[in-house]
């Protein structure tokens, strides 16, 4: 199987590995794309000015251009390390075995803007790049849905298991989920006092972290829906089907109010 994750805002600075490599990070075929996007961000860090309206950034933001412009040199870590807020958080990568981190190398991606797929042990280093960024190559200026979306959506219609994705809008339609049993885009809710069903805002990212967390720990080896919504139901998590027809999966979680932390009991409730 494969988990889609989206990525975060901010990112861990500093690494231990070697700088970046391309043809160190996952799903090869987006090479190309990789290296276009990456030597525009580049090019562009040589202006600040542009760069700062560019990627919509404040007054307390401006070191982010240094980051892109240090791309080259930089040091790395692994991906579900560099990316930090409340999915991450709640993931807590650094705690994993390394029986767990095998499982997430092999069943964890992350849709980046700037590398498109990257496999959660993938090293890359700290970055700012936004799906809704603009960046301007050699073939012209163009959003970064129309520069990824190809080669991402046919990088996940070669896959024929289970892919779960948890990405937010614009991180999915950068790599568009392909239309075929067992490839489920999963939406978040919260059951309320009332029994009433709703959106979860708040702790949306933290539910999402940690179901992830909890598929990995079980090993991420659920090779159908039915064997993962089987085993959702034994570990008490309210994961079923959305009613409307479509393939989206529906995780419910009681309403939690005050303390984020209580998120974790009542997943499992």
């Amino acid at each position: 199987m494969l988990i889609l994750l989206p990525p975060s805002e901010t990112k861990r600075d500093g690494g231990a590995g070697s700088p970046l490599a391309l043809d160190r990070l996952s799903f090869p075929e987006l090479h190309p794309v990789r290296r276009e996007v990456v030597g525009a961000l580049v090019e562009l860090s040589a202006d600040r000015e542009a760069s700062v309206k560019a990627l919509k950034l404040g007054p307390k933001q401006a070191g982010e251009v240094e980051r892109n412009r240090s791309l080259p040199t930089a040091p790395t870590m692994r991906a579900l390390e560099r990316y930090t807020g409340v999915l991450y958080d709640a993931l807590e990568a650094s705690s994993l075995s390394d029986a767990e981190w095998q499982a997430a190398a092999e069943s964890v991606a992350v849709q980046s803007a700037l590398f498109g797929l990257v496999g959660a042990a993938d090293p890359i280093p700290a970055y700012r790049l936004s799906f809704d960024s603009k960046l301007s190559t050699k073939r012209g200026a163009a959003s970064l849905k129309k520069r990824w979306a190809a080669a991402g959506a046919a990088a996940l219609a070669e896959r024929d298991d289970l892919l779960l994705d948890l990405r937010s809008e614009g991180y999915a339609a950068l790599a568009p989920l392909p239309d075929r049993e067992g490839a489920h885009y999963v939406r978040v809710l919260a059951r309320g006092d009332d029994g009433q069903v709703r959106a979860l805002n708040h702790f949306n990212k933290q539910a999402k972290g940690l179901l992830t967390r909890a598929i990995v720990e079980a090993g991420a080896s659920f090779g159908s829906t039915d064997h993962l919504l089987e085993w959702a139901e034994e570990e008490g998590y309210e994961l079923r089907p959305a009613a409307d027809g479509s393939r989206d999966l529906l995780l419910v979680v009681p309403e939690v109010r005050g303390v984020p932390g209580r998120l974790m009991a009542a997943l499992r409730a």
